[in-house]
């Protein structure tokens, strides 16, 4: 059975983000682009909006869990231990 997730209002455009992935990963994302007849990105955002939750409760501090779960994404105030890519 396939989960649709809830796709962005058409004022939020989708970000291009850039990821480094294990070789063999990469191949089993193909193959499964290639057996479906998707795009890889379709399944990299199947796999994020599919996980993020569970992300967030391990990684976030409870309150700021609270405020997302609430609906209330703060902006980029989090502070962040290393930078990322896009630092």
């Amino acid at each position: 059975m396939e989960r649709r997730l809830a796709r962005p209002r058409k004022a939020e455009k989708l970000k291009v983000v850039g990821v480094r992935i294990d070789p063999g990963i990469e191949r089993r994302l193909r193959l499964l682009a290639e057996a479906t007849g998707r795009k890889p990105s379709f399944f990299l955002q199947q796999l994020i909006e599919g996980g993020i939750g569970k992300l967030e409760e391990v990684w976030l501090p409870p309150d700021l869990l609270e405020q997302v779960r609430a609906g209330a994404l703060p902006d980029s105030g989090v502070s962040r231990v290393e930078p990322d890519l896009f630092d």
